[in-house]
Formats: structure tokens, C-alpha cells, sequence
């Protein structure tokens, strides 16, 4: 009997082994990075100026990864301010506590670090991080975010011979800290000076051979402009747009604008030479022009002849070719299931969320806002107030959604929504300047671009059958744009302007989903290392 007992207690044993290294091994990779994030000087322009760099490297390092990846980064702040870094499309499901922004997590203060842990979950595609806090943004700290699909699934185009990465920036030749003051004395910005990309004006070499395709992923990571990209004598076949798959359309130039990204495939059928890659200023005057080449293998010519023509201030061309950028419905994305297989068409509406976008004058100075209020940081986190039920901080009677009449005034804008609502959110813009407008946590689907002033009528006009998800969103001059989104992902989530410095004036709020169900399946507890600041204390002191 005794003997019995020893072999089944053996054999349990030995099952719990099995199963723990199972489940090891059948949890996600990680990848682990270690980030300093520091001044230091670099001459773009051919003038020396500050820059923020992250590991000594302007862009920072990108980010190779795979759905469903865990990433672990551990950043040190040697900056004087302090400093946080958002992940611009990572959707963290079930964890807004690593979203960085000051909605959801305290600042790094200088000389000390904090570790970011996050899933890549259900997501591929092209993705960008940069600073969040101040106009740090505006010098630096931004580098590319890549997700690849995992080799299980299948992918709507043949794999290609090359992968390039583009970072395309405004540039100014005053510093973040000079911007800043500028901003905080009520004045806008002066136009930028340049454009960058990859962080120079000239000289960046993109290398291929003669009959092969590259997959060129594209991303604006400036503060203000939209850009135009093309290909001297080259075709571009679009095949992804912030994780979604794309209708295979070929264009010879894409608008890429403040905030977003795209990834084209192109095929090298021309001679045996270099070619420029152009990105060009749209909607401001005067244009400004960046190149870069694009070389073939053995090329013994430099890129020559005039620049490829791309479009200007031309508005109704760049809302016409918004409206041809549609899902591929048959394609897989992250999953095995099609991408067409949420009919997100077919969903009633239950709520409605207008949000009109202004510039105003507050107390003598500049400031923007939505549907009159202008964004202030309470100095606690507004995720952190939440969770921990402190008043005082925020209430839902801030802002309302939709636009009213009156003077503007200061405030922590939040609305509340219902987990699991479908709502339609449409971006009102009656200034004469375009709007780029970003939200957290989701992606949604872009059904709706017009001129003038939205109503009901305009529904009429959305596209629910193939319309692209993704995660910003261009407002054309005097118009309107509308998004539907699904909101199945708990926590607090901020909704910005990607124009820095309209949205470092107040052209913010957030948006916290909320049911009243206290589950690991919905939402993640917080962070063991969990910074605390203003009215927020680490339980248990």
C-alpha cells in the first residue's frame, strides 16, 4: 500500500513538471531592452542643436518583434525633466497602466528608471513609439516598432526580399525647450525649417537588387505636418495601414499624415542606377522636400533629374485617395480568421460622440480645445484616481459630447462609456488647418471623410463594408472626419491631437471604459512597479 502510495505520489509530481514546463514553454517569447535616454548634439540641418537620444542613437532603436511577443523595457532617465514614452498603436490589452501618458502613469523622474512590460497581442504591422511628456517629442526620442506575423500565418502577398524602415519628421531649429517656452508665453509655433528622414536631410541609402520587391514600412513621426512619400520612376502597391491589411491598390505617391503609418511593397523593374525617395511638406507653404536614394545592386549613377512631382495643398485629391484605402476582408492579420469577418457594418450605433476641435484665446493666451475645454494634467494620473476611487481629480461633467456655444475654460476632460459599446465618434473641424487626431487602445474603423459640417444625413455616406481600421486619424481643413469602434478593451484611455503642439495647448481628453465586473480577463491589476504621484500613495504606506 505504501508502495503504491510513493508511485502515485510520483506520478503526480511528475505530472505537475510536465505541466509547468508546458505552459513555459507555451508562454510567448520575451524580449528584454535596457533604454538610457539622454541629450546630445547631431547637425541635420548642418547646425549643431540639442537632441534627446535613446542608447545614443537619433532615431532611437527599432523594435523587431512578432504577435503576441511580451516587451520588457527598462528606461533610464538622464534627462533633466521627466520623461515618458507611449507606444503610438500598441493597443495594450487589458493594460492602459503601460500606455505612458500622464493620464495613466506618473512621470520618470530624472536619474531614476521604470520598466515597461507589454503584449504585442493580436497585433502586426508598422508602429511607432516617441515621447509623450512635453515637446520632448519635437527633439528626438521616437524610433519604429515592427510587428511581424508569426510564421503560422499566412500573409496576402509573397514574402519580400527586403524590409525597410522610414522615420519622417518635421524638423525645427529651435530645440524642445525653446518650442515649449514659445508655446507657454500663448503663441504658436513658427513653421518647421526641414525635413528629416531617419533622422538626416541627405545621404540615406536604401539598397537593393534588380527584379526583387522591398517592403518599405513608412511612418510620420513629426509634430505638425503631413508629408507626401514617392518613388522616383517607382509604383507603390500598398499592402498594410497601422495592422490592417489593405486592398493591393498601387499608388505613385501616399499621404502619410501626422502620427500614422503604411507599408507599401515595391518591386526594383527599373535600370541599374539610384533613385530618389522623396517626402515632401503637404498643405504648407512653402513646400519643403527631403530625399533619400533608393540604390540598385551595382549602381555606379547618383539619383539625377528633377524631383518625381507630388501633390501640394491639393485637399479634395488627398481626401479622394483616403476614401480608396480599404481592408482586405479575405486576409488574415494577426489571426487566422479574415479580417472581413467582423462585420462591423451591420452593429447599431449606441452612442455618438461629436468632438470639435478649436483654437481659443484663455486668459490673453493661446490655448485649443475640445467642445470648449481646454486639457490640464491633474498632478495625479487620472487611471491611478480611478482605480483607487480618489476624488477630486476628474469628474464626467467636464466636457459633454457634442459641441456647444460659449467661452472655453480649463479642465480634465473624461468621458465614460460603457464597456463593450459601439460608438461612432465623428472629429469636427472648423479651422482651416488639418487635424490628425490619435485615441488609445483600440483601432477603429476611418467610414467617413467630408467637407463642411456634419449631421446625420452624412451616414449615408460611410463606407461599412471594407472601411481600414487604425488608430489616427486625418481631419481635412473645414470638414469632418468619422470613425466606429468597438470599445472591448478596458481602461483609460487618451484620445489626442498628434499635433503637438495643439495637443500640449489642450486638444486632449480621455475616454475611460467601464463595466463594473472586477476580472483579470478584463483588466490587469497594477503593475507591481507602479509609480505614485500628486494624491496617489503605494498601498500599504
Amino acid at each position: 500500500m505504501k508502495q503504491t502510495n510513493l508511485l502515485l505520489c510520483k506520478l503526480f509530481i511528475g505530472t505537475l513538471f510536465w505541466l509547468g514546463s508546458v505552459l513555459v514553454n507555451a508562454e510567448d517569447p520575451y524580449l528584454f531592452y535596457t533604454w538610457t535616454v539622454s541629450y546630445g548634439t547631431r547637425s541635420p540641418l548642418g547646425v549643431s542643436k540639442q537632441v534627446i537620444l535613446i542608447n545614443g542613437q537619433f532615431p532611437g532603436p527599432t523594435i523587431e518583434a512578432v504577435t503576441n511577443n511580451n516587451i520588457v523595457v527598462n528606461l533610464i532617465n538622464k534627462l533633466d525633466e521627466p520623461f515618458l514614452i507611449t507606444w503610438n498603436g500598441v493597443k495594450q490589452r487589458r493594460t492602459s497602466w503601460q500606455d505612458g501618458v500622464l493620464g495613466t502613469n506618473c512621470p520618470i523622474q530624472p536619474n531614476s528608471n521604470w520598466t515597461y512590460q507589454f503584449q504585442l497581442k493580436d497585433q502586426i504591422g508598422t508602429y511607432t513609439y516617441f515621447a509623450s511628456t512635453s515637446m520632448h517629442r519635437a527633439s528626438g526620442a521616437f524610433g519604429a516598432l515592427n510587428i511581424n506575423q508569426r510564421s503560422v500565418i499566412t500573409t496576402p502577398y509573397p514574402q519580400p526580399d527586403g524590409d525597410f524602415t522610414l522615420l519622417v519628421t518635421d524638423w525645427f531649429k529651435m530645440d524642445h525647450k525653446e518650442l515649449r517656452k514659445q508655446l507657454d508665453l500663448g503663441y504658436a509655433l513658427p513653421p518647421p525649417e526641414a525635413l528629416l528622414i531617419n533622422g538626416v536631410s541627405k545621404g540615406l541609402i536604401s539598397t537593393g537588387q534588380q527584379g526583387k520587391t522591398y517592403k518599405f514600412r513608412v511612418s510620420n513621426v513629426g509634430i505638425a505636418t503631413s508629408i507626401n512619400f514617392r518613388i522616383q520612376n517607382h509604383s507603390m502597391t500598398l499592402i498594410e495601414v497601422e495592422g490592417a491589411h489593405t486592398l493591393q491598390e498601387r499608388y505613385e505617391s501616399l499621404d502619410v499624415h501626422v502620427g500614422q503609418s503604411m507599408t507599401v511593397l515595391v518591386t526594383l523593374k527599373a535600370s541599374v542606377k539610384d533613385y530618389y525617395i522623396v517626402a515632401s511638406s503637404r498643405f504648407t507653404k512653402p513646400v519643403l522636400n527631403t530625399t533619400a536614394s533608393l540604390r540598385y545592386l551595382g549602381s555606379k549613377n547618383a539619383a539625377s533629374g528633377p524631383l518625381p512631382i507630388g501633390p501640394t495643398y491639393h485637399i479634395h485629391l488627398s481626401m479622394k485617395q483616403a476614401r480608396t484605402i480599404r481592408m482586405n476582408l479575405t486576409a488574415n492579420a494577426a489571426r487566422p480568421n479574415p479580417q472581413g469577418s467582423f462585420h462591423y457594418g451591420t452593429i447599431p450605433i449606441n452612442r455618438t460622440l461629436v468632438l470639435a476641435n478649436a483654437a481659443t484665446m484663455i486668459y490673453g493666451k493661446l490655448r485649443y480645445t475640445v467642445n470648449r475645454i481646454s486639457y490640464i494634467n491633474p498632478t495625479t494620473p487620472l487611471k491611478l484616481a480611478d482605480w483607487y476611487n480618489i476624488s477630486g481629480v476628474f469628474d464626467f461633467k467636464t466636457i459633454i459630447s457634442t459641441p456647444t456655444t460659449g467661452p472655453a475654460h480649463f479642465g480634465a476632460s473624461v468621458i465614460n462609456v460603457e464597456l463593450h459599446e459601439f460608438v461612432e465618434i465623428v472629429f469636427q473641424n472648423d479651422e482651416r488647418s488639418i487635424q490628425s487626431w490619435h485615441m488609445d487602445g483600440t483601432s477603429a474603423y476611418a467610414v467617413g471623410y467630408g467637407s463642411g459640417t456634419w449631421n446625420v444625413t452624412m451616414r449615408e455616406r460611410y463606407n461599412l463594408v471594407d472601411a481600414v481600421p487604425r488608430h489616427t486619424f486625418q481631419v481635412y481643413p473645414l470638414s469632418w472626419t468619422s470613425i466606429l469602434v468597438s470599445l472591448d478593451n478596458k481602461g483609460m484611455w487618451n484620445l489626442r491631437s498628434q499635433i503637438w503642439s495643439r495637443r500640449y495647448l489642450g486638444q486632449e481628453l480621455y475616454v475611460r471604459l467601464w463595466n463594473d465586473e472586477k476580472s483579470l480577463y478584463t483588466e490587469a491589476e497594477p503593475p507591481l512597479n507602479a509609480l505614485y504621484c500628486g494624491k496617489a500613495k503605494r498601498p500599504g504606506l
